[in-house]
């Protein structure tokens, strides 16, 4: 009987998926499908497996099928394709009137993310896209890198030194979103909050629940079964998102928004610190008060912050551990860090650096190696969009209604095809282009002194930012300010990377891994020895 059923299922679920999957062709023919796939699971055991042995896979598949697309299956899920080809990605991304979201993403990503940006199309897109540009303009960019991030590293600078002098092992990655959280906090919300705040921790319950809503097609069981836990992660978050929403202005409280539940996050909050409408720490109106002008309804404000609040910390923080881990791993990058900074007139500690030292003209090298350890590492290594209505790819493959179109940055990142036969190998250098002696330009300018300037990649190679009309808002904030704290960091300590999982961290056989996620946190952290650098007088 065992047999017969099983039999069964598998007719339906063959006959089932050959009905899916018989509209997407490329010139008549099916597409190629993956190794490993199988006839009745197709590829839902090889998306069961760990995120970072995931990520692997996509990578290989990547190398097999170059920039040909390929179609995969997972049971339950939406028929669908990868590309690997950057005409095809630049095709998907600026037409915006044939792929969106799609139900596929928003009814995974619905439970953290709810109308926040991330997570919407159309005009509640728009609307929190236009509440937010000015706060990624250039004044406020200014604003950030001269007034409010030397306070905030001032701190951490301190923070670090006193446990340098004890010897102790300090978990930069944990050091990373203490710094990004204040920031974002300070710029976004006027609030002094702390990467300790139960929000975070919640935050990141969910965020790898929400991972694995795309992996696993019985996330549904799974979490009636054992989900409590996350449940009350989502609700943590979303109480927290009230809280900021309440705490932007007097006239909110006055409506009834707070309730009982939300007081821990009140007294959570430094009440030294309550909402200034006219902060001096972002030369204006922040971004809560934007968005609040901009979208009607409290709920969509609250859902808007988180979205933002996610995006400006977890995955500068990523970025930042992950660049780090590479400039241990490669002490002659770090050295030539210094030697820039040197160029730059930074050689000692009393110089400052300021927004004009932040520009690629001015620290190319330093902006060459973050945007080489985005290459490798991408805060957000796969993509989702789905059909809107059919439609046909530059490369001949047709996809129907409702056909869903996978991009993996990370392998995007290790394309020999884009990148050559190196692609695997950290090196900067790969964003560099030497200045002709004749090109125009000062003697001030370290870029003409270091004589090189960085290269630039269209987001269809590099799709790390994102591209089209939904190019990420904040590449410009992520970069300087991981330039002024890459430099900041380097010129005040050394590192050494801690390999032994004993005293933290988990250090395997392939190196340091990340670990099940939305973007790419890194597992166990990144343990270090920390010490202050000596500096020739």
């Amino acid at each position: 009987m065992l047999v017969f059923i099983l039999a069964v299922a598998t007719i339906v679920v063959t006959v089932w998926w050959s009905s899916q999957s018989a509209s997407i062709r490329r010139h008549g023919q099916r597409l190629p499908r993956p190794p490993g796939t199988l006839p009745l699971l197709g590829n839902g055991l090889l998306f069961l497996q760990a995120r970072h042995k995931l990520l692997h896979w996509f990578t290989q598949c990547g190398r097999q099928y170059e920039f040909e697309t390929f179609e995969i299956f997972v049971p339950t899920l939406p028929r669908g394709v990868v590309i690997n080809d950057p005409a095809n990605l630049e095709y998907v991304l600026k037409n915006d009137d044939l792929f969106s979201k799609g139900e596929f993403f928003r009814s995974r990503s619905w439970d953290l993310f709810g109308n926040g940006i991330i997570n919407v199309d159309g005009a509640l897109w728009k609307s929190q896209r236009k509440a937010a540009l000015p706060f990624f303009g250039t004044a406020n960019l200014k604003t950030i890198i001269d007034d409010v991030l030397p306070h905030i590293w001032s701190e951490t600078r301190q923070s670090l030194e006193r446990q340098a002098a004890t010897h102790a092992i300090v978990d930069m990655a944990d050091v990373f979103l203490e710094l990004t959280t204040r920031l974002m906090g300070r710029l976004a919300y006027d609030m002094d909050l702390h990467a300790s705040h139960p929000f975070s921790e919640a935050f990141e319950i969910a965020s790898g629940a929400i991972g694995e809503r795309f992996q696993n097609p019985l996330w549904k069981v799974k979490e009636a079964l054992w989900g409590a836990a996350v449940w009350r992660a989502f609700d943590e978050v979303h109480r927290f998102g009230k809280c900021i929403v309440v705490r932007a202005s007097e006239e909110e409280k006055a409506s009834g928004l707070v309730v009982e539940p939300e007081k821990k996050y009140h007294s959570s909050i430094d009440k030294n610190q309550q909402p200034d409408r006219r902060s001096a720490s972002n030369g204006g109106a922040n971004l809560i008060d934007a968005l609040k002008d901009e979208l009607e309804s409290p709920k969509h404000v609250a859902d808007s912050a988180l979205n933002f609040l996610s995006a400006g910390r977890d995955t500068l923080a990523q970025a930042l551990t992950w660049t780090l881990h590479l400039l241990m791993e490669h002490p002659s990058v770090a050295e030539r860090v210094m030697q820039e900074m040197n160029a730059s007139g930074l050689e000692n500690e009393e110089s400052q650096l300021d927004f004009g030292l932040v520009q690629p003209h001015s620290m190319p090298y330093t902006l060459a190696v973050f945007s080489e350890s985005l290459r490798l590492y991408p805060p957000v290594p796969v993509e989702i969009k789905q059909c809107i209505s059919s439609t046909i790819l530059p490369d001949g493959t047709v996809l129907p209604t409702g056909a869903v179109v996978v991009w993996c940055p990370w392998s995007f990142g290790r394309s020999w095809r884009i990148w050559g036969d190196d692609a695997d190998v950290f090196r900067p250098e790969r964003w560099l282009d030497k200045i002709p002696a004749s090109a125009p330009g000062g003697a001030d300018r370290t870029g003409i002194v270091t004589g090189w300037r960085v290269k630039t990649k269209t987001a269809y190679e590099f799709p790390v930012f994102n591209g089209g009309a939904r190019t990420c808002l904040g590449r410009k904030m992520a970069e300087f300010e991981a330039v002024y704290i890459i430099a900041s960091l380097l010129r005040t300590f050394e590192m050494t990377e801690i390999k032994d999982n004993r005293v933290g961290g988990h250090w395997t056989a392939e190196g340091r891994v990340s670990k099940n996620s939305l973007t790419l946190p890194m597992d166990g952290g990144l343990p270090c020895l920390v010490k202050l650098r000596r500096h020739e007088s």
